[in-house]
């Protein structure tokens, strides 16, 4: 591993964040909110250091994979800690750890939140805060190999170390293009929901605001209330559509486009993954029916609403699902460890991380009848191999532990045990809000300084997939 290599990556994508910390400049002078100089001279700043850097580290021939999982990791470090000067100099949000927490939760798509009253903050520190969302969305790597080449050389190193779900798909021969295939993909469906939504009367500001969360699956919104600041049912449906649409495996979206269809019938991950809603939102109706609420549309828009916005891990609340029946918040509770698909902006374990776990677990009952008996794990038509299982497997051991040790890190902190499994289950799957003390109408402004960084620590380590983040802790990954 060189650790120049890695700096000169970190300085390709701090010039990248300098153009994208300038764009809520134009918030800042329409709403006269007095922070324009903070986003010019940061942008300035970043821009002058990544040049430096750029002047003194020759362009490296290759990167290694060493090089790609530290390189990935301070990237979002470091893009969490310039992203919260914003909030800090404009006293929005003063201290480093709350502000730390806020970005890192934005760039990790989490949603989770320390403030206490959103509408009080200049409305460009809301666009830049729903905007960290919209780039960690679909990855600042991803947007790193799209529009730099020069990272091409070693950008699949990169793209493998960030890129959501047990698979990377490339729908083109040369991964840059491939990342800016799904870009393109990403940036026509934030144009399309952000009409839309304006249609339905949001102004422009708040459809992108919106927007932004919503196709992240990030869950940030620009009002207290959330998404139940807007009860439009034409609203709340436009929004449904799309966190569905983000919780899909992008390059799906891409063949649909190109006119291909039948790769949305014919994927096994898609018909888990919509079958899961669909029962999950039935069972959540049913129970909601049955314990005496009124059957109506509206029962219906908001356990169907709640039930996507959890497994797509987007986090946004139209209902206070606390005041629900305990089975389906502990059904909902369940919903943030299945996540997206592999391949979108949702997180958590992926469902087809969990679609092979089902199917490897039937063929261990087979064996108890047959024991000479030859199941292979399959995909559709495709024959997964014995490794691939072994690591999905693993993955999800690895996951379900790192859940447990954070739990009881949380507990130790003096957090009561529903509190401390919602936090984990939130930001470890990054989703945002959980149960107990965190829930859809609560935030984690309460935490202790010592949690807020830990959590900070599982937004990243969901995020990149647990291994590209845990590998930094090993003695082997330094030598």
């Amino acid at each position: 591993m060189k650790i120049s290599n890695v700096f000169y990556v970190l300085s390709r994508l701090w010039l990248i964040l300098s153009v994208c910390i300038i764009l809520p400049l134009p918030f800042s002078l329409y709403y006269k909110d007095g922070l324009h100089l903070i986003y010019i001279f940061t942008s300035a700043g970043l821009t002058i250091l990544g040049i430096i850097i750029n002047r003194l580290i020759p362009m490296p021939s290759e990167l290694s994979a060493k090089d790609g999982f530290l390189a990935v990791s301070l990237s979002w470090v470091s893009f969490s800690l310039i992203g919260a000067i914003p909030f800090m100099v404009s006293g929005s949000i003063p201290s480093l750890t709350d502000a730390f927490f806020e970005t890192m939760s934005g760039f990790t798509t989490t949603g989770a939140t320390i403030l206490t009253d959103i509408e009080m903050v200049p409305k460009s520190l809301l666009f830049w805060r729903n905007m960290t969302q919209w780039l960690g969305g679909m990855g600042v790597i991803a947007l790193a190999v799209a529009v730099l080449p020069m990272l091409g050389v070693g950008g699949f190193q990169l793209f493998k170390a960030e890129a959501p779900g047990p698979t990377k798909d490339k729908i083109s021969p040369r991964i840059s293009e491939t990342a800016k295939l799904l870009w393109l993909v990403y940036l026509l469906f934030t144009v399309l929901e952000t009409v839309l939504l304006m249609l339905g009367g949001l102004s422009f500001f708040e459809a992108l605001c919106v927007t932004f969360g919503t196709l992240a699956t990030g869950g940030y919104a620009p009002l207290n209330a959330n998404i139940a600041a807007y009860p439009s049912m034409y609203i709340q449906y436009v929004i449904i559509f799309f966190m569905l649409m983000a919780g899909i495996n992008f390059n799906l979206h891409y063949w649909a486009l190109k006119g291909s269809l039948k790769n949305y019938i014919k994927n096994p991950e898609l018909r888990f993954f919509l079958g899961v809603i669909a029962i999950s939102t039935f069972v959540i109706i049913f129970v909601r029916f049955i314990n005496g609420a009124e059957l109506s549309e509206n029962l219906i828009r908001g356990s169907l609403f709640q039930t996507i916005s959890i497994i797509t891990t987007t986090g946004f609340v139209t209902e206070d699902y606390e005041l629900w029946p305990f089975a389906t918040q502990f059904l909902l509770l369940l919903l943030m460890f299945i996540g997206g698909c592999a391949s979108s902006t949702g997180g958590s374990i992926k469902n087809i991380r969990i679609y092979v776990l089902f199917k490897f677990l039937g063929n261990q009952l087979k064996k108890l009848f047959y024991p000479r008996g030859v199941f292979p794990v399959k995909v559709g038509d495709k024959t997964v191999s014995e490794d691939i299982v072994s690591s999905i497997v693993a993955f999800i051991a690895l996951y379900m532990l790192l859940f447990i040790a954070g739990v009881l890190v949380m507990t130790f902190l003096g957090l009561n045990i529903d509190t401390s499994i919602g936090a984990v289950a939130a930001t470890l799957g990054n989703v945002g809000p959980g149960i107990g003390d965190v829930g859809p109408v609560e935030n984690f402004a309460h935490m202790p300084k010592t949690a807020k960084w830990f959590l900070s620590f599982l937004m990243l380590a969901g995020r990149l997939e647990v291994y590209t983040v845990l590998v930094l802790f090993t003695p082997r990954f330094w030598k």
